[in-house]
Formats: C-alpha cells, sequence, structure tokens
C-alpha cells in the first residue's frame, strides 16, 4: 500500500509548552486513567483500542481515596462516587472509567483498532493500523499491556515480558451462593502444598458491602500446570501470550482443581472455588513480569503494564498505573519552562522509573521463591 493511499489524521499544538494532541494506545485501566489525566491538562486524545470488550474474572483492585478527582481535576459528576476507594473488582473499575472517560468531549475512543507499528519524527509521532492508516499527533503514549507494541518502539533491545513461571487461576462469585460462615476478614492470603490463594470479599454489582450481598474473588498461584499453557500456546519460550479461558482448559484440569480445593482450602474460600469451577467460570492468566529500563522516547512513552509489569502478587500494578499517569499529565501541564514534549517526557521517566523498577523487583523475589524453576518448564 503507498502513502497516497493510506488515511492520516494529524493534529497540531493548540498552546506552547503543552502537546495539543495525543494518541493513547491501549483502553484498559492505565488508558483510560492516562486519558483523562491528559485531557485534564487540555490535550486531545484519541484512544486506540484492539478488543471490543474486557473480562478480567474475579481479580481486584484496591482504589485510593479521591483517585478519580486526581485523574480528572473535578469530582464525580452529581455526587456520584463512580470510583469508590477500597478494593474493588477489575470490571466495575474498568466500567466507572469507561464511563466518565465516554462523557469527556476531549477524548474519542475508537475500538477495535489494531496498532501494529510506532513512529515519529521531529514534529510529530505516529501508529499504523493493521489496515494501513496512519493516525499521528504530538505524542503517543503505549498503554499497551503486557505484549505492548509501543514499547517495541521505545526499548527495541528488551521489548519482551518474561514468563515467571506459574498462571494465577481467578473467579468470582455472588456471597449470598455460599452457604457457608463468612472469613472473619475480608482478605485471605493462604500457602498449602505448593500454592498460594489470595481470597476476597468485595462490593455486590449494586456496591453493597453489607454481608450476604458482597462478592467473592479469589486467586489460585500455581505453578504446576505450566505443560497445558505450552501446550494451549498460552505461553511460548518465555513469552506470556494470552490468557487461558474456560474452553482453553481441558475437564480433567478442573476436576482436579475442584478435588483439590475440597481438600486444602478452607470455607468460605473452598465453597467459592468449587462453585466457579462447576460453572466454569474460571480463567487462567499466565504471569509475566518487566523490569523497565526506559519509560519514554522522544515523543513516545509507557505507561502502566507496558512501562513496569509487576507480579499480581504485589497488589501495587494499579497504584502505580494510577501514579503514571498523573506523572505523565504533571509534567506535560508544567508549562512554566516552555519544554518540549520530548524534554517532558524524559522529566516523566525521570520521575516514575526508579519506583517501577523497585516494584518489580518486589514481585520477582516472590516469584523466584513461589516457582524457583517454572519458567524453565
Amino acid at each position: 500500500m503507498t502513502d497516497s493511499s493510506r488515511r492520516q489524521h494529524m493534529t497540531q499544538d493548540h498552546q506552547p509548552g503543552t502537546p495539543g494532541s495525543a494518541i493513547v494506545v491501549g483502553a484498559s485501566l492505565a488508558g483510560l486513567m492516562s486519558a483523562l489525566a491528559l485531557s485534564r491538562i487540555g490535550v486531545r486524545v484519541t484512544m486506540l483500542e484492539r478488543s471490543a470488550r474486557k473480562v478480567r474474572t474475579g481479580a481486584a483492585l484496591p482504589v485510593s481515596d479521591g483517585l478519580l478527582e486526581r485523574l480528572t481535576g473535578r469530582r464525580s459528576p452529581g455526587g456520584k462516587d463512580i470510583l469508590p476507594s477500597g478494593g474493588q473488582a477489575w470490571a466495575d473499575v474498568h466500567a466507572g472509567l469507561s464511563s466518565v472517560t465516554q462523557a469527556d468531549p476531549g477524548i474519542s475512543l475508537r475500538s477495535p483498532v489494531r496498532v501494529t507499528d510506532v513512529g515519529q519524527d521531529d514534529r510529530s509521532a505516529w501508529v499504523v493500523t493493521d489496515d494501513g492508516e496512519f493516525v499521528r499527533a504530538d505524542l503517543v503514549v503505549g498503554a499497551d499491556g503486557h505484549a505492548s507494541v509501543v514499547r517495541r518502539h521505545v526499548v527495541p533491545e528488551a521489548p519482551d515480558a518474561t514468563f515467571s513461571g506459574y498462571l494465577i487461576w481467578l473467579g468470582l462469585v455472588d456471597e449470598r451462593e455460599i452457604r457457608s460462615r463468612p472469613w472473619p476478614s475480608d482478605l485471605a492470603i493462604l500457602y498449602e502444598r505448593d500454592y498460594c490463594l489470595n481470597a476476597y470479599y468485595l462490593p455486590g454489582a449494586d456496591g453493597s458491602v453489607a454481608r450476604g450481598r458482597r462478592r467473592i474473588g479469589w486467586g489460585w498461584y500455581d505453578s504446576g500446570r505450566n505443560d497445558l499453557l505450552r501446550a494451549s500456546g498460552a505461553v511460548i519460550g518465555d513469552v506470556v501470550q494470552r490468557t487461558l479461558r474456560a474452553a482453553d482448559v481441558p475437564d480433567a484440569t478442573f476436576d482436579e482443581l475442584a478435588d483439590e480445593a475440597r481438600e486444602i482450602w478452607p470455607s468460605p474460600w473452598r465453597d467459592a472455588i468449587v462453585d466457579c469451577i462447576c460453572r466454569r467460570a474460571v480463567i487462567g492468566t499466565p504471569i509475566g513480569e518487566y523490569l523497565p529500563h526506559r519509560l519514554a522516547s522522544g515523543r513516545v512513552c509507557l505507561v502502566g503494564d507496558a512501562a513496569h509489569l509487576p507480579s499480581p502478587m504485589t497488589g501495587s500494578g494499579f497504584a502505580a498505573s494510577a501514579q503514571d499517569a498523573i506523572a505523565l499529565a504533571d509534567v506535560l501541564g508544567g508549562n512554566g519552562n516552555r519544554v518540549s514534549t520530548s524534554d517532558a517526557l524524559r522529566r516523566y521517566e525521570t520521575a516514575r522509573l526508579d519506583a517501577a523498577r523497585q516494584l518489580v523487583r518486589s514481585g520477582q523475589s516472590f516469584s523466584n521463591s513461589f516457582a524457583p524453576r517454572g519458567a524453565a518448564q
């Protein structure tokens, strides 16, 4: 396809010192937060997302108080707490951020759009889509997760996250479906045999935190089924390719998990796990980790899992993504010195790199003890 046949889009700076436009690649949590933070400082944002829908069964996130206001500079519309603090289901956080993003006139979302390449020159940065379209802006933000395409441009010598040697089974169930006495605290971290279980109460679908109306989420760390990951293509070599859906998991594996859950985990977590397995409402996510060497190159930068991928055992990946988004807006919106976009992104890297590396290393300590030989299996 020739250049003349490719569609192009380009916008210009609207005021000195602050970029007028940005492309955010990826509309998961880091992408949504980055778009909101950039819109707050007056940047026009185009989001490009390859997936038509997002599903993270059972995953939970700790949301800090006032996060949405820090991202957007304003309170939730109508006084409604769209993003309440505390432990929340991944899907609820994504839905809340999505609703605010969709209502923001400074942000446009295009999906499904698959980005295949990234480039830049002295005046702009751009992405290329799988149908040959060029989309240009003043900067490109890579928020495209563990298998980031944008990372290949920023860090071509180290583009891939590394499989850590284990997966995490995830599930979620309404508490009213579980006929057992509640756990005395909202979180349990349990070790049995070669497994680790994180189990937790989350608000119900209506936001209720009353006993009997909550949801139970769980994450079961498992380093003993890497053969399944490799046989299914979820892991190739040392690189995570995708999550296992229920259809990818043999019935025999589900039966084994259910039997082991009945043997080793206490109620109510045992009952929640067995319920999810019986409904096949379980996903298996291979865990990759990425220790960052660089967060920016010229007019292109990385945020969230594209920038730094820690083990979920750290419990801090979402908070780090939020810090990325806020720091990025802070350096780009600081017009006092009228620095260039490239200089601003270097400041962003300086502000975030050490903390990101420390977070990933803390997760690697767990991974090395939990699955010291798992990645090589």
